[in-house]
């Protein structure tokens, strides 16, 4: 048993050393199963990991840079109003690459499983790949909804059926809320681009 707890202690100054040490690290996630073993994580795939090293976090004006080209390629490909794209991008992820929702969303623009292998993304943790993909697909709902940005918000959100069938936004909350939130933060980016 001592044993044991010198290697927990060991293996926890092991990882703090190294994040400490380098600065570009992620959050990295634990669990500890029925048999005392630790599991760590850079990517919480599973409800049993809980946050153990928090990473340093860039601020959303910084993120903007970074991600600025490749927004305005996807705008650009998809005729989709590169401030549009970065609305949603802040709402789904605040601009973190490494995202996951509890649904199982991933990356900048929180893309399902099933919408990024139908946009053929392969790497949803890939800022370039996401971003086109939640491009392409955002493109699509603007032409099903006939360029009514809020419709292609609320399927974007509660996916295209819903919005049909309910004739327009889905009386989901969580919806609501997602297609408010986007909405104003296009307006802010319109208004800083003028």
């Amino acid at each position: 048993m001592v044993f044991f707890n010198i290697l927990r202690a060991s293996a926890l100054i092991l990882v703090f050393s190294f994040f400490t040490f380098n600065t570009a690290w992620a959050d990295i996630y634990r669990y500890v199963d029925k048999n005392g073993v630790w599991h760590f994580t850079n990517v919480n795939t599973d409800k049993r990991y809980r946050i153990f090293a928090k990473s340093r976090r860039k601020n959303s004006t910084k993120f903007l840079t970074d991600y600025s080209d490749i927004i305005r390629q996807a705008s650009r490909r998809f005729n989709v109003d590169p401030h549009f794209i970065r609305a949603i991008v802040k709402v789904e992820s605040a601009f973190d690459h490494r995202a996951v929702s509890s649904a199982g969303a991933k990356g900048l623009m929180q893309l399902m499983p099933e919408t990024a292998d139908e946009m053929k993304v392969k790497d949803p943790f890939n800022p370039e790949e996401n971003i086109f993909g939640g491009t392409r697909y955002l493109s699509l709902l603007l032409r099903r909804f006939n360029n009514d940005k809020v419709l292609a918000l609320a399927a974007y959100n509660a996916g295209p059926e819903a919005v049909e069938s309910y004739k327009g936004v889905p009386p989901f909350p969580e919806t609501r809320a997602f297609v408010k939130k986007v909405m104003e933060y296009y307006k802010t980016y319109n208004s800083r681009a003028r």
